[in-house]
């Protein structure tokens, strides 16, 4: 009986989440499958329905040999990425550091910086940006920016214009990153900084030999997330470009579901190298 009566609850688990299997499958799992099959064909929309023409690999060797845009695109899309994930996650834990800290008002800060994450996604923050309410005109016409463009030829100069270009969406796309290191950084035992400073060790040094080390799996954890967050970003120039083939007539859905494949290879492997680089640092502290 009791055997029973534990089945049955297990019956009854099973029953809660069925909608979410059944939503998994018919919105999730099933377009994964079908835009790997459409990748290989030619697809066109006529009054008959959907035609399909099988074509083999010519869709990706279309956006590798033909589509001059989509490469550029990817290109500068890459270098973004590892200008952005690096700054946004470097920005999120000093952030995270100074509202961990006893001060006045420290909920009302919190919320401050997690409300972009709420309000500024999707087409919002494409509207606000379009109006150019995250660009600070000041910024452009000190004397660090226009040194920066006058040297644009040193290799530090882009990274510097990228971050006086887009320091407000740097703070906005932090905003998880940073409950993140909050809630990292209030589970840290106290009694190893009180033995750290009881051994006369500096600030400083209980950050790098402390803090940080203890803070490296919220790292990975934040690396993975802002990487993944930015890759779906309306910002994002590839994912513009592959909605825009998707309705071309001479592309279609079948190009695009190439594109999409292919810009999924590259953001894999874009987060093998970020997490190998993590993983090498971990391991060398």
């Amino acid at each position: 009986m009791a055997f029973l009566k534990r089945r049955n609850r297990d019956n009854v688990g099973y029953l809660f989440i069925l909608p979410w299997i059944v939503g998994f499958f018919i919105f999730t799992a099933f377009p994964i499958i079908y835009s790997i099959y459409l990748s290989f064909f030619k697809v066109t929309i006529t009054t008959r329905g959907i035609q399909t023409v099988f074509v083999k690999f010519q869709n990706f060797q279309q956006a590798f040999t033909g589509d001059i845009d989509f490469l550029n695109k990817v290109w500068i899309f890459t270098k973004e990425i590892f200008i952005a994930v690096p700054l946004i996650v470097i920005l999120a834990l000093i952030i995270a550091i100074l509202l961990n800290q006893d001060i006045k008002f420290r909920g009302f800060f919190r919320t401050i910086f997690f409300l972009p994450v709420i309000i500024a996604s999707g087409p919002v923050l494409a509207k606000l940006m379009g109006q150019g309410i995250t660009s600070i005109p000041a910024v452009k016409e000190s004397f660090i920016y226009q040194m920066a463009l006058d040297n644009s030829d040193f290799f530090l100069a882009p990274v510097l214009i990228y971050i006086l270009d887009n320091t407000i969406v740097l703070l906005w796309f932090s905003g998880v990153q940073i409950l993140i290191f909050i809630a990292a950084l209030q589970k840290m035992d106290p009694q190893a900084y009180e033995a750290a400073k009881i051994d006369g060790a500096s600030t400083w040094e209980i950050f790098w030999k402390i803090t940080l080390p203890s803070l490296y799996p919220m790292i990975f954890v934040n690396i993975i997330y802002t990487t993944v967050m930015y890759s779906v970003s309306t910002l994002n120039p590839v994912i513009d470009h592959i909605k825009v083939n998707m309705f071309k007539l001479q592309s279609g859905f079948g190009y695009s579901s190439a594109l999409s494949w292919i810009y999924f290879v590259i953001i894999s492997l874009i987060l093998l190298i970020m997490a190998a680089v993590v993983m090498f640092f971990n391991r060398k502290k």
